[in-house]
């Protein structure tokens, strides 16, 4: 069984962007908006706990997930075929 590597791809790049912007949006309904840099922010410049930095997590976490998932799936696929049971 191989995986659709675009499919994939995709999926990754939304739940990887969407959950960081749950993430932020989540810890300022508790802690309220500080516009802190956290560990997330050194990596991701711009992100910072606001909902400005929220959606700049949004964007870099849909293309960092976005390359993973690709990168995984092709990976999958070229080992897959490798093992593949005949």
């Amino acid at each position: 069984m191989k995986l659709n590597v675009k499919a994939f791809a995709l999926t990754c790049g939304l739940l990887l962007g969407f959950g960081l912007l749950f993430y932020t949006c989540w810890i300022i309904l508790f802690e309220g908006a500080t516009g802190q840099v956290t560990l997330i922010g050194k990596i991701y410049r711009g992100y910072n706990i606001s909902i400005t930095g929220g959606l700049i997590g949004l964007v870099w976490g849909f293309f960092d997930g976005l390359i993973g998932g690709a990168i995984l799936a092709w990976l999958y696929n070229l080992l897959a075929g490798k093992f593949q049971h005949k």
